[in-house]
Parts: structure tokens; C-alpha cells; sequence
């Protein structure tokens, strides 16, 4: 099996064609030719689109990669204009009234809204923490569990093979959150889950420049049923943003391991200040979470995001406004470092000087350097 370096470079191209390029620019069509009877795999732009088809192939190679295709089932992906419809699409795809669900009860900042829809649905939600595989205590009964690893903002992370056999044993089906890990730091199908599902706006493009979301499964009739899902509702990725990830995939290893790499060295600073408390990510150590990630995430890509905890609101601020090479701003998983408040938004448990960091791919002394600075001016203009 190649290396994860090769294929991100490699992944989903066409055959190679004379005088062509090695990967095809973005198809724009609404339709297409179809002559006589309705045939072949493009016959309307809500249905496919073959720059679509390139990225999904792509992106499957990475969730699930396999030495011989006709030895093991391919996976199959669908692709999403965004995260949150790629995750909408799995949930209100497989979940009828009456049925029940398990969310992480400190995922994602907008699965509380997602909760409030699915129960003007009909469907009963019943959340849990990540941290100590505690959604095992809600299991029974349930159709789904929604697994998120590592937890954000939390950076909590559980045993998905733990957790999966434990919902099939029950009859529920089992979606991973995978945006964080990216598919070269872990493969949820792999390790059991029916669906890994991510935001492509994160990590796998990288750039900060892109929306996109996907599903891949295993099961093609769970794919059939999620892909049905997105013709019906138009949740279609345009095909230049697809286009646009396409190409990101290709720097995929680069940036993720200069990433981990980065996180952990600021992580390790910042177990140094006094002021700085709760220090959390999968790599450390001493984390909670380290134990479980070593075994199921990979080549000591623990991901990006570094979170702690400064003493109030205002310090917190303070910091932020000192930084040089770090934007403040949302999301994670891009080139360019980022950082806030996470309070600011609501919604998530967490303190008034909690900070998500996301580590770009900044030298690592430079970007240390700025954030002990940034520290140092935060902990000496206090009143």
C-alpha cells in the first residue's frame, strides 16, 4: 500500500490523457446531452456532476484505502456544499418519528439546533459526554449514534470500535464525526462506523477559502439513501468549490502533519505559564484523551486545534488583540493560524477565557514565539 503522502497526491485523478491535464478543470453544467432514453451517470446537474464524482473518488481512497478494490468493498462518498448539510443529510436520511438518537452532548456548536429539529420531528434525543465513552449509558433502544472525535471545542476523544460494536449490538447505526482527525490522522470505517462524516471546510481543503461538506460509507445502500437525500433537498456542492478541494487534497499530508507537529510544541509552551490552564490536546502525554487517541488516530497526527483556559473574558481578549501571525476568527484547519474567544458565540460549555486555537502551518518557533509574546503582553497590561 502506497503512503499517505503519495495518495493524497494521487487521489481520484483520471488515467493520464496526451496533452490534458492531470486534473480536469471544474465541469459547469446544468445539463447535459442525453439522446433517447434516460442513461448514463450524468443527466442533470442536481443528480451529478463529473467534477463532484473526481473529489468523491478521492476522498474515498483516503477514508478507506485499499490495496485491491475487487478484494474489498469500495467506499463510496457524497459530497455536500457544507459540513452541517452533509450532516443533516445522514440524520434525516436514516431517522423516522418514534425513533432515537445519541449526539454528544459537547460536540459541535449547532447540534443543539439539529437536536431541536429532530424533535419537531418526532425523533427522541438523548445526548451524552465524549470523554470516557459515556454515550455507552445510552445506547438501548437506540436507531443512531453520533460519535464526535476529537470533540470540539473540548478536544475530548472515545473508542469509536468500542462505542460501534456496542451500537450494532443494539441495532443502531454509527456516523463519526471525522473533521478534526482528517482521514490520514483516522479512519472511523475502519474501526466499525457506518458513516465518517466531515466538514471539508476545515483540514482536508485547508485553505480557508472553501464550504464543503461529505459523507462516505461502506454500505451502498446507506449511500443510495444519503444520495437520494441531497437530489431531493439541492444540497449540491458547486462544481468549482469542488474543483477547489480537488486540488487542496493534494498538500493534505504537508499541512496535517506540519500541523500536529506545531499544536503539540504550543501545547507543551503552554503548560509553562502560570496563567494558562486546561491545556488540551490528544497529543500530550498527560491528556485524558492521549491514551485512546494513540491507538486509533494515526502517525501521531493528533490534529491541529489546541485549547486552554485564560483567567477571565477580559484577559482572554487582551491576548487575542496582542497576537501577530494568528487571525482571530472561526473555523479550523486552514494554512493560516486562528484563534478566539469561543464563548463569544454561545452555545458551548466552556469558560470566558476559553481559547480555541487552530495552528496553521506557520514556523513553529515564529508562531511559539508569537503566542508566549501575545501572553506576556496579555499577563502584564492587566488592571
Amino acid at each position: 500500500m502506497t503512503g499517505d503522502g503519495t495518495r493524497v497526491v494521487r487521489a481520484g485523478l483520471p488515467e493520464p490523457r496526451a496533452n490534458e491535464p492531470a486534473l480536469p478543470g471544474p465541469a459547469f453544467a446544468a445539463h447535459y446531452h442525453l439522446p433517447g432514453e434516460v442513461a448514463g451517470p450524468y443527466t442533470y446537474g442536481r443528480e451529478g456532476n463529473p467534477t463532484w464524482t473526481a473529489l468523491e473518488r478521492a476522498i474515498s481512497e483516503l477514508e478507506y484505502p485499499v490495496g485491491d478494490p475487487a478484494e474489498v468493498p469500495a467506499a463510496e462518498t457524497i459530497t455536500f456544499p457544507s459540513g452541517m448539510a452533509a450532516i443533516s443529510a445522514v440524520l434525516f436520511s436514516r431517522l423516522r418519528p418514534g425513533d432515537t438518537a445519541v449526539l454528544p452532548g459537547d460536540g459541535y456548536q449547532l447540534l443543539p439546533a439539529l437536536r431541536e429539529r429532530l424533535e419537531d420531528f418526532g425523533v427522541t434525543v438523548r445526548t451524552a459526554p465524549t470523554g470516557g465513552d459515556a454515550q455507552l449509558g445510552a445506547l438501548d433502544g437506540a436507531r443512531l449514534l453520533w460519535i464526535e472525535t476529537p470533540s470540539n471545542p473540548g478536544l475530548d476523544v472515545c473508542d469509536i470500535r468500542r462505542l460501534a460494536d456496542a451500537a450494532h449490538h443494539r441495532g443502531a447505526l454509527v456516523a463519526v464525526d471525522n473533521t478534526l482527525a482528517t482521514p490520514l490522522g483516522q479512519r472511523p470505517l475502519e474501526l466499525g462506523a457506518d458513516f465518517s462524516v466531515a466538514s471539508g471546510t476545515k483540514a482536508l481543503t485547508g485553505h480557508g477559502d472553501v464550504l464543503l461538506g461529505y459523507v462516505t460509507t461502506l454500505d451502498p445502500e446507506l449511500a443510495a439513501a444519503v444520495r437520494a437525500w441531497r437530489k431531493t433537498t439541492g444540497a449540491i456542492p458547486g462544481p468549482m468549490e469542488a474543483w477547489l478541494a480537488h486540488r487542496s487534497l493534494a498538500t493534505l499530508q504537508l499541512r496535517v502533519d506540519r500541523q500536529a507537529a506545531t499544536a503539540l510544541a504550543l501545547a507543551r509552551a503552554l503548560h509553562d505559564r502560570r496563567e494558562v490552564t486546561a491545556v488540551r490536546h490528544p497529543g500530550l502525554p498527560d491528556d485524558p484523551a492521549h491514551a485512546v487517541a494513540l491507538r486509533q488516530m494515526h502517525g501521531g497526527r493528533f490534529g491541529c486545534v489546541v485549547s486552554f483556559v485564560l483567567p477571565d473574558r477580559a484577559h482572554a481578549e487582551r491576548f487575542l488583540a496582542a497576537l501577530r501571525l494568528v487571525d482571530e476568527a472561526t473555523s479550523f484547519g486552514g494554512v493560516r493560524s486562528t484563534a478566539e474567544r469561543r464563548g463569544r458565540w454561545g452555545g458551548d460549555a466552556v469558560p470566558e477565557g476559553f481559547i480555541r486555537f487552530s495552528v496553521g502551518v506557520e514556523d513553529t518557533e515564529d508562531l511559539v514565539d508569537d503566542v508566549l509574546t501575545a501572553l506576556n503582553f496579555a499577563q502584564s497590561h492587566g488592571v
